[in-house]
């Protein structure tokens, strides 16, 4: 909590997007027995889902066990999370109609288990839970394309031959992600991220002008809950200038922007989190030591939160972001500058 509000801090924390899933043993064998909609509405499962890389790991903060599209489900949007593909709609957004179809979605009513499983996290753990949800644009791209893509074609295509239309979608989805984390956070979360994973598809000016405001409007809506925020999209290297300018406390960044760069491109003050590229992992130990030291030696000792530039890949050996873990706790800061090793890994 203190380096996602860009205090010092002994050591940089660590926690790695995705550590709960496909990766870790522990959790293919709830899913042998669950789907994924049957674990995040138990929830017993998602809570032992949730704890398994804190347990394994050593990391510094669990990420409660869930999926963007859940409040998307609870409101009424057909959908199935398809093994190896994502979620896919069965009735895509593609008429100005359909956008009655999307209600204000109510957490208490509509999807009481994700409360109960973060109350039950709290309870259980010692590290921060970190609460989340989809950002507006990804939402919107999944109801439009009606499942995953790689172009984003549909979408934008709307967003330039219906603006009006576009931004009444994305405020909508704005007000469900927003009623999403503020009902995590009154139920005991820590802290909080924005994944628009795949908003990094747009030039700024369009950015600006069809994402920025929406998002804005969300962590407007949080800011009398003083929990820090996070905010991450995937190739936003072009975006960062202005989603600095959203008003999260930390901007996760990905593999493709070095954090100095990073650092360059935002508002001074805001803290970063990330940002090794998860292949890296998949390298023999002495290279992920070496990248890993070289993002601790760029983001400096003062707002930085160790991650990877996005999630954990399933082939991905569970020792290595153990030993990644113990990597990163090893060294600490004196005189604001990296320091040798406390514990060689």
């Amino acid at each position: 909590m203190r380096a996602l509000r860009g205090l010092p801090v002994e050591h940089t924390p660590v926690w790695f997007m995705r550590q709960a899933g496909r990766s870790l043993s522990e959790y293919r064998a709830v899913r042998a027995r669950a789907n994924l909609f049957e674990i995040v509405r138990s929830p017993a499962l998602a809570a032992e889902v949730t704890i398994a890389p804190v347990t394994r790991l050593g990391v510094d903060a669990a990420i409660l066990f869930s999926d963007i599209t859940v409040p998307l489900a609870a409101v009424g949007i057909e959908l199935e999370i398809v093994p190896g593909v994502g979620p896919v709609i069965a009735q895509p957004f593609r008429e100005p109609a359909d956008l009655g179809r999307l209600r204000s979605f109510e957490p208490e009513r509509d999807a009481p288990y994700v409360g109960d499983t973060v109350r039950l996290l709290v309870h259980e753990l010692e590290v921060p839970v970190i609460g989340f949800a989809g950002g507006p644009f990804t939402l919107a791209s999944y109801l439009i394309e009606g499942g995953p893509s790689k172009t984003h074609a549909r979408t934008r295509a709307l967003m330039y031959s219906h603006p009006d239309l576009f931004r009444d979608l994305l405020a909508a989805l704005a007000g469900i992600a927003l009623a999403s984390l503020r009902a995590q956070a009154l139920a005991g979360a820590s802290a909080l991220q924005l994944f628009d994973s795949w908003v990094g598809v747009l030039d700024p000016g369009s950015y600006s002008r069809n994402v920025l405001p929406a998002t804005v409007s969300i962590f407007d809506g949080l800011r009398d809950l003083d929990v820090p925020t996070v905010y991450f999209g995937v190739g936003t290297g072009e975006l960062l200038g202005r989603m600095g300018t959203a008003g999260s406390d930390a901007v996760g960044i990905d593999w493709r922007v070095p954090m100095e760069a990073a650092r360059a491109r935002l508002p001074s003050g805001l803290a970063v989190q990330g940002n090794l590229d998860p292949v890296v992992c998949l390298a023999p130990w002495d290279v992920v030591r070496e990248r890993a030291l070289r993002v601790l030696r760029q983001a400096g000792p003062a707002g930085h939160v160790f991650n990877l530039g996005h999630g954990v890949l399933p082939e991905t050996d569970p020792e290595t972001l153990r030993r990644l873990v113990d990597l990163v706790h090893g060294y600490g800061y004196g005189q604001g500058h990296l320091t040798e090793p406390l514990v060689r890994s």
